[in-house]
């Protein structure tokens, strides 16, 4: 018997010696592929039909808007009120994009990669919850930049063009107050499944189960109730904050509660993420 003897192949194995970019890099390359998922960029032709279908729809309705106001030269709906009047809208982009963002991931099984090095999962909830929030924040406040422009180039004096901008930013911070809440909730309930269409249906059923609870509360005889009436449901929650900090054109009041709808939105959006936080440590150690 003739005395085993081994073989070392050199098959080329080197070291890798470039830059080691770390967490803010692989936080920032998550995001920005969160955001692009959003609209379906770099995706199929078929990803990118309903957002941009949205998108599409909420970017004219800004057009007419701003074109009927040069004509009469009335505001027609103000930038305050523009993202009440897209409700719905938002409410199924988010049904659909919160699942494309984290629902796949759940599916795929790539979270362990994800969850490996130097990426906490702290930060997978973070960039998911900034690309959802910052997708809605365009899809409201980019037709509100276009009615301010059209506003703008309508005026007939630099003062004028400083009231519209005004009244411009007060829009933009309330898109800012939809967006957050709507990423929180959404990301939420599309965390519980892999299957997007559950998502989907899930996230849409959640805002229609709790609307007519507001209606419920809205005509009991209490007018504490009353004013407390909005805080039942997402969308009128955000409503509600938006009464308190900028009025409502159709007069709507929520007495003295602004303050605690302005607590309870908050309230909403940190508890999200709390349990976005818990759900994937318990998929991660699952």
């Amino acid at each position: 018997m003739s005395d085993l003897t081994g073989v070392i192949h050199d098959i080329g194995y080197q070291r890798y010696t470039g830059p080691r970019l770390g967490r803010r890099y692989v936080f920032g390359s998550l995001y920005t592929h969160g955001l692009r998922t959003a609209f379906g960029l770099g995706r199929s032709a078929k990803a990118k039909i309903f957002p941009w279908f949205v998108l599409g729809i909420v970017a004219l309705t800004g057009l007419i808007l701003a074109a009927v106001r040069a004509q009469v030269g009335e505001v027609v709906v103000t930038y305050s009120s523009f993202a009440d009047t897209m409700a719905w809208l938002v409410i199924f982009f988010v049904a659909v994009v919160a699942p494309e963002l984290v629902s796949r991931d759940l599916r795929s099984g790539v979270l362990p990669l994800y969850f490996s090095r130097p990426l906490p999962r702290a930060d997978y909830v973070y960039a998911k919850f900034a690309a959802l929030a910052t997708a809605v924040w365009l899809l409201l406040g980019g037709p509100q930049l276009l009615m301010f422009l059209v506003a703008a180039f309508s005026a007939d004096s630099l003062k004028a063009v400083w009231t519209e901008v005004g009244d411009l930013v007060p829009g933009l911070i309330y898109a800012v107050l939809w967006a957050t809440v709507f990423a929180g909730l959404g990301l939420l309930i599309a965390s519980l499944t892999g299957k997007r269409a559950f998502a989907a249906g899930g996230i849409v059923a959640v805002f229609l189960m709790t609307t007519p609870i507001v209606g419920v509360f809205a005509v009991l005889p209490s007018q504490t109730l009353n004013d407390l009436a909005l805080m039942f449901s997402p969308s009128s929650l955000v409503y509600g904050v938006g009464v308190w900090l900028f009025g409502s054109e159709g007069g709507d009041d929520v007495g003295s509660f602004g303050p605690l709808y302005a607590a309870v939105a908050v309230g909403l959006v940190a508890g999200c993420i709390a349990l976005l936080m818990a759900r994937y440590r318990k998929v991660a150690s699952s």
